[in-house]
């Protein structure tokens, strides 16, 4: 039997084992998702960086004032001052904090970071203001809004903490606007999303992450961030280094109001995928891999099938296998990841119908331009990050170069 044929053959069954995996993950998001559980409710310090102001940012921050959670301080911190996130927050603390049962709410001024990212530097300015009694840290984005059952969704996992090292959640971004740009961004985001599952290859998502206070120390992870671009990726590093679990918590998918450009969605794209090579190597390079096997199974696969037709090859019907498995596997991959978002987002369902029906209609375009993204990232380590610029020389070296 020729080579290629049992190339062929690899492919298919490749590709019917990644949808099986997307499967598995699709009926553990279903199944945890809206789970009750038994009260779990340690001491936390919900801590929340700011930069600017986001899109639905009184949305948002209002979000977090309401979460059904007895037991939590809520922190925001700022560069300055002149931030104009600092006089919102200001504005909703004294709007919304004597209506809730939050133990304690601040506004913290961090000043500039030196040697980490300018998110990082106001995590640590927060957690070395922490209470002796506090048990768990919480990280959340600003640009999200979460619903009220969220931390306590988020803290659960962590009762464990001799198995489970952290807890994360995810986004999945809800279009603003309908451009194709934005569109691509929630649908490339959605592919990754749906990766996240009861499986050793989850990380932490620095939007939405929990850990306890001791393994936090137990971890050095005070050290680690010390300069560090990015706070997950780190996280979740030092976390699998002593094999413990990210646990992924579908309960905790949350969405993420944007509008984007092409221009913003290739800085975005290969700004996540440069912190992904230098953080995660083994996982930039199996994206790559992957999106290479994506690109060249449907679309290699259908010019192979023509020459072999052209050709009258007597395994024809094997090579025309192949890129009609990868069209409908890559399609029923699609039609999961929304229909998943369907109900795990079932309050912003109708604002993310037009983004699903983009990623079921266009599929086969998503695969090609997340491939781009990926190659854009092979060279250089410089990034641009909420308009301050950074280079990456290691996990735990990074250069701030300014504005």
């Amino acid at each position: 039997m020729e080579w290629y044929v049992y190339v062929a053959w690899m492919l298919i069954l490749s590709q019917v084992f990644f949808s099986t995996l997307t499967l598995k993950n699709y009926f553990f998001a279903l199944a945890k998702y809206n789970k009750k559980h038994k009260r779990y409710s340690p001491r936390v310090a919900l801590i929340v960086p700011c930069k600017n102001l986001d899109a639905d940012f009184e949305q948002n921050i209002a979000s977090f004032y309401a979460q059904d959670y007895e037991n939590y301080l809520l922190w925001f911190v700022v560069e300055d001052k002149a931030d104009p996130a600092y006089e919102q927050l200001c504005r909703l603390k004294d709007k919304l904090a004597p209506s809730t049962g939050v133990k304690d709410v601040q506004v913290f001024i961090a000043g500039v970071g030196q040697e980490c990212s300018q998110k990082i530097h106001n995590l640590l300015y927060a957690y070395h203001r922490i209470p002796e009694d506090i048990q768990v840290l919480a990280f959340a984005d600003s640009d999200i809004c979460v619903k009220p059952t969220w931390l306590h969704h988020l803290v659960y996992p962590l009762r464990h903490p001799e198995s489970r090292g952290t807890a994360t959640g995810y986004r999945w971004f809800l279009p603003k606007t309908g451009n194709l740009a934005t569109l691509a961004l929630s649908a490339i985001n959605a592919k990754i999303a749906q990766l996240m599952g009861n499986t050793p290859f989850n990380h932490a998502w620095g939007g939405s992450m929990a850990i306890q206070v001791q393994t936090f120390r137990e971890l050095g992870i005070e050290n680690l961030w010390q300069k560090a671009v990015s706070d997950d990726f780190s996280l979740s590093y030092a976390v699998k280094d002593v094999h413990k679990k990210v646990e992924f918590v579908p309960g905790c998918l949350v969405a993420t109001s944007e509008s984007t450009t092409w221009a913003k969605l290739f800085e975005f794209g290969r700004r996540q995928f440069v912190i992904t090579k230098v953080y995660a190597p083994l996982m930039w390079s199996f994206g790559l891999f992957s999106s290479v096997y994506s690109v060249f199974g449907l679309w290699g696969g259908a010019a192979l099938a023509i020459y072999a037709r052209i050709t009258q090859n007597h395994h024809i019907w094997l090579f025309t296998a192949v890129p009609i498995l990868f069209f409908i596997m890559q399609l029923t991959r699609a039609i999961l990841r929304q229909s998943m978002a369907s109900k795990l987002l079932a309050e912003d369902w109708p604002g993310l119908k037009i983004a699903a029906i983009a990623d079921i209609a266009l599929f086969w375009l998503w695969s090609p331009l997340m491939l781009i993204l990926i190659l854009s990232s092979v060279f250089g380590r410089t990034i641009r990050w909420r308009g301050i610029r950074y280079k990456l020389i290691s996990k735990t070296e990074t250069i701030v170069l300014g504005t």
